[in-house]
């Protein structure tokens, strides 16, 4: 049985009709079309799906619907500047840092929270913030440096 939802997603707000324990994965992808977030082990323990609710970074497959109605959702699709990419995806795309890319919209959104709250980490600090991003690839080491190239790049746009 289906209920009606209102959640804002990257800031527009949307109605969904959705069970109440439909994961909001599902519900971002199928509903209404926002495939960044990827589905990855279900499990909300690899980063594939993360996004962030009322600015934390969580795992929208282990998120039901209805604990997101009423707050803010924001998707990787939903980082950027109008037709600007966010500077971390910039960053990824110039220092090629992306190898398959189906981890990258995690990395992504965990990164640009990171940034948000600490404009100038350290290597450290980035690694630890994308602790809970699995890349299988094992491009973990180049998505580092991108994101402190975006923390440079954006220091540079402020002077």
């Amino acid at each position: 049985m289906g209920a009606a939802f209102r959640l804002t997603v990257n800031g527009v707000e949307r109605s969904v009709d959705a069970h109440p324990d439909t994961p909001l994965l599902t519900v971002l992808r199928n509903d209404l079309g926002l495939t960044g977030a990827r589905f990855g082990c279900g499990l909300g323990l690899c980063g594939a799906c993360f996004v962030r609710i009322d600015g934390a970074v969580v795992a929208s497959c282990d998120v039901p619907v209805w604990s997101a109605a009423g707050r803010s959702v924001v998707t990787v699709e939903g980082l950027g500047d109008g037709d600007a990419p966010h500077p971390v995806q910039r960053a990824i795309l110039d220092t090629q840092a992306a190898q398959c890319g189906y981890c990258v919209s995690g990395i992504v959104v965990s990164a640009a929270a990171l940034l948000e709250r600490d404009p100038h980490p350290d290597e450290q600090t980035v690694a630890a913030a994308l602790d809970r991003n699995l890349c299988r690839c094992g491009v973990q080491r180049r998505m580092i440096r991108a994101v402190l190239q975006a923390a440079e790049d954006k220091a540079a746009e402020k002077r």
